[in-house]
């Protein structure tokens, strides 16, 4: 029998950190850090080491790579500008971005990039918190239509390194681009976070890193969450890696001296980010909890439903996609996953939040108050998530049901 103030089944957990283990043990991650919390009792468990060269082993509080986990957290510093009323979700963002006013659009997407019609209507702010921008991954082998060589010979594809140019720079690369898709017409991962961390930037009169810590990361505590690592906390900063051909480990990018190393010329809403189990869990808690922390107000509990609210018509996911199936239990609100029906690992719907290709995951779960994170830095080779993610989320929630 649980007690009522137990909110994990203490035997569930210790599986949870077994399953885990074995990752290590089978020499699958260098290491990781799990978190989870229901109401306000928190697990957090590290294993492993922070790189295999030196051996420093995983704590608590090493930090990684988050990659796409930088979605959501952009997506809800775009919704604290909402609040104020800085612009409204359908508003034009050629407002503040006129580089890309009179956007064109390709025929086809099989059509050469000079091979274009006007845009129907402007990109708005509501595009690029759903992904409907026009532009962003093309599901396709590399090389498949023009437009995507055109994309990485102006350095715009979507990848795990962000862009190595000034905002501005990029955006004038982006906006000599024509869009793939009319606005709206379908959903297109990650180029919109992007975009909208420039009009964050440009809004708010100052830079996005600066708007973010301000807004979200004093009022959660969130005290290494930063789109680099100094120099004073580069010994908690573990190194990336990712499998070659024989599916052995890598560098991709090592603490001293990589990407994330010195302040980056631009800022990605999209991937740019770093943090720590501990940060990312204030943020889950506060999403989770309708935008409260701490007794603090972040977000109206009206703003949050609206994030959670799925964007995208049945018509929409039938020509878009990340994956196969990949529509199948879930939906997109403003800026991140929303799990709409029960799925491998919950059979209550309600789950929500995002992935990191670099090896991360986050979400939060309001009808079962539970939060999770695992931080790994052993980059994804497929968009499908890897067993050890699938793994974390199974082991989690049979550690709040006690299943078998």
């Amino acid at each position: 029998m649980i007690s009522n103030t137990q909110q994990f089944v203490p035997e569930k957990l210790a599986h949870l950190s077994s399953v885990m283990r074995g990752y290590i043990d089978r020499d699958e991650v260098p290491g990781l850090v799990t978190a989870v919390c229901r109401s306000d009792e928190v697990h957090v468990e590290a294993f492993g080491v922070q790189d295999l060269e030196s051996k420093t082993p995983m704590r608590r509080d090493s930090i990684f790579r988050i990659a796409s986990v930088s979605k959501p957290i952009t997506a809800a510093a775009a919704m604290i500008l909402v609040e104020q009323g800085k612009f409204k979700l359908d508003d034009a963002i050629f407002k503040w971005l006129p580089e890309l006013q009179n956007m064109r659009v390709l025929r086809s997407i099989e059509a050469n990039i000079d091979d274009t019609v006007p845009a129907k209507r402007p990109i708005t702010v509501r595009d690029l918190l759903t992904f409907q921008m026009g532009l962003g991954f093309i599901v396709a082998e590399p090389g498949t239509y023009p437009i995507q060589q055109a994309l990485a010979e102006a350095g715009l594809m979507p990848g795990p390194i962000p862009p190595q140019v000034t905002a501005d720079q990029w955006l004038s690369n982006l906006a000599s681009m024509p869009l793939a898709y009319q606005p709206g017409d379908r959903w297109l991962y990650h180029t919109g976070s992007d975009v909208l961390g420039v009009l964050i930037a440009r809004v708010a009169n100052t830079t996005l890193e600066y708007f973010l810590t301000e807004r979200l990361f004093h009022p959660l505590d969130m005290k290494d969450t930063s789109f680099y690592v100094p120099p004073e906390k580069m010994d908690r900063f573990a190194t990336s890696y990712f499998p070659d051909p024989e599916k052995k480990l890598v560098v991709f990018d090592p603490a001293r001296g990589g990407n994330w190393s010195s302040p980056p010329p631009f800022q990605s809403g999209g991937a740019g980010l770093v943090s720590t189990a501990d940060d990312l869990l204030s943020f889950g808690r506060m999403m989770r909890d309708k935008g409260e922390y701490g007794g603090k107000r972040i977000l109206q509990s009206e703003t949050v439903n609206a994030m959670l609210t799925d964007q995208l018509t049945p018509g929409q996911k039938a020509i878009s996609n990340l994956y196969p199936g990949f529509w199948d239990t879930r939906g997109w609100g403003l800026g991140m996953a929303i799990f709409t029906t029960a799925d491998a690992f919950s059979q209550v719907p309600g789950r929500f939040g995002w992935d990191g290709g670099l090896g991360t995951s986050w979400c939060s779960h309001p009808a079962e108050d539970l939060v999770g994170i695992l931080l790994t830095q052993k980059g994804w080779t497929s968009p499908v998530p890897p067993p050890v993610c699938a793994d974390f989320w199974r082991s989690t929630y049979e550690a709040i049901r006690g299943h078998s």
